[in-house]
């Protein structure tokens, strides 16, 4: 997209796009990290086997050079000396091959974590194209890593040179020793000469490393486009959204209205706002709301309560305060205790008037009992 639109990538990745191209087996990987990581387990695997790896030698050594006059009619002395080879030189190869095989895991995991894709084995067909082949070799990744190819035998052979110009009077001194003291102390030189050797290109994985995380968020960013399209696919389009959004508000509504028949008393103000209150003492210790609206739901809510005979008690300030600070099914609040009080006593004796039983009562004040902090 972003070449068909011209636009730049100047986004970074969406947690999504980083998801997908995990599972396509795209991350960030350092094949110095490996190579470095193999080679210095080696050097450290020779110098922790070495000497046992130099008995084997010298023990094998011992054993061939010896020839006595029997074994040289024996055909099957052969095998036997194959047989003690392999005996002396398991444990120490064993050894080192274990090691080395679970560095060079952990080493090729070590950036990126490990992922398997069978996206990854897939052929593609733009890997026959020969023009891409040639964009490959003279493009940008071919260049950086023909500048990481002669930074490593620059640098590696700077440190061999080195160390062969300090250690050459040692190494030419092994040739006056004598069996089994040079192989040891052959074997114990050649280690140590290794893991600095191997260490040196850790200048080479310090900077390769950056980079591949670099250039793998490089590659993965994103147009402002394909950010938008993207938050479209997982969020859905805005005017969907608001459909949903409308749909789920009038169910909401219409659960909430159907409600109002059981109401104790409708508090209006008198036409834009409605609110129906309840007392239900095994339900909570205060009335609470059970539906409220304005305008349009306002006028249904006094229509259904007319319907049912529920009581309908003009107070604008309190139907504008229970309005703004209760929620459905939520108690109102402290400070409007004593004003609905005061309206669901009216509606109680109201009711009990209706039905014989007592006089007319007082209509409620018009100014109720509101706190500053609760008018609307």
């Amino acid at each position: 997209m972003a070449e068909d639109s011209g636009q730049e990538r100047t986004e970074e990745p969406t947690s999504r796009r980083l998801q997908q191209a995990r599972e396509k087996g795209q991350v960030a990987r350092s094949k110095e990290l490996g190579t470095s990581a193999v080679l210095l387990a080696a050097a450290v695997a020779l110098a922790m086997m070495g000497p046992k790896l130099a008995q084997a030698l010298a023990s094998i050594m011992t054993n061939l050079f010896t020839i006595e006059r029997a074994n040289i009619y024996d055909v099957d002395a052969m095998l036997r000396v194959w047989g003690t080879v392999g005996s002396e030189l398991m444990f120490p190869v064993l050894g080192i091959v274990t090691l080395l095989a679970l560095v060079a895991f952990i080493g090729n995991i070590a950036l990126g974590g490990l992922s398997f894709s069978t996206k990854a084995f897939m052929p593609k067909g733009n890997k026959l194209n020969p023009m891409n082949g040639f964009k490959r070799m003279f493009g940008t990744q071919a260049l950086v890593e023909l500048t990481k190819g002669i930074a490593k035998f620059s640098v590696v052979a700077i440190s061999a040179y080195t160390l062969l110009s300090i250690y050459f009077e040692d190494i030419m001194q092994l040739s006056a020793s004598h069996l089994p003291t040079n192989v040891f102390e052959g074997l114990n030189l050649l280690s140590w000469m290794f893991i600095i050797l191997c260490s040196s290109t850790l200048l080479i994985v310090v900077i390769d490393v950056p980079f591949q995380i670099w250039n793998h968020n490089k590659q993965l960013k994103m147009t402002k486009q394909e950010v938008k399209d993207e938050y479209k696919d997982t969020e859905g389009k805005p005017e969907v959204k608001g459909r949903i959004r409308q749909q789920q508000r009038e169910i909401a509504q219409r659960r909430m209205v159907a409600e109002v028949p059981n109401a104790d008393a409708i508090v209006v103000n008198p036409e834009h706002y409605a609110v129906a209150i309840k007392y239900d003492a095994d339900k909570a210790a205060a009335p609470y709301v059970i539906a409220k609206g304005v305008d349009t739901v306002a006028f249904k809510i006094r229509e259904i309560a007319r319907e049912h005979d529920v009581a309908i008690v003009s107070a604008p300030p309190l139907a504008r305060a229970i309005y703004h600070t209760t929620k459905i099914d939520q108690q109102i609040p402290d400070g409007l205790f004593i004003a609905v009080a005061q309206v669901l006593a009216y509606v109680f004796q109201l009711k009990q008037y209706q039905k014989g039983r007592g006089r007319r009562p007082t209509p409620i004040p018009t100014e109720q009992p509101i706190p500053e902090e609760l008018r609307y």
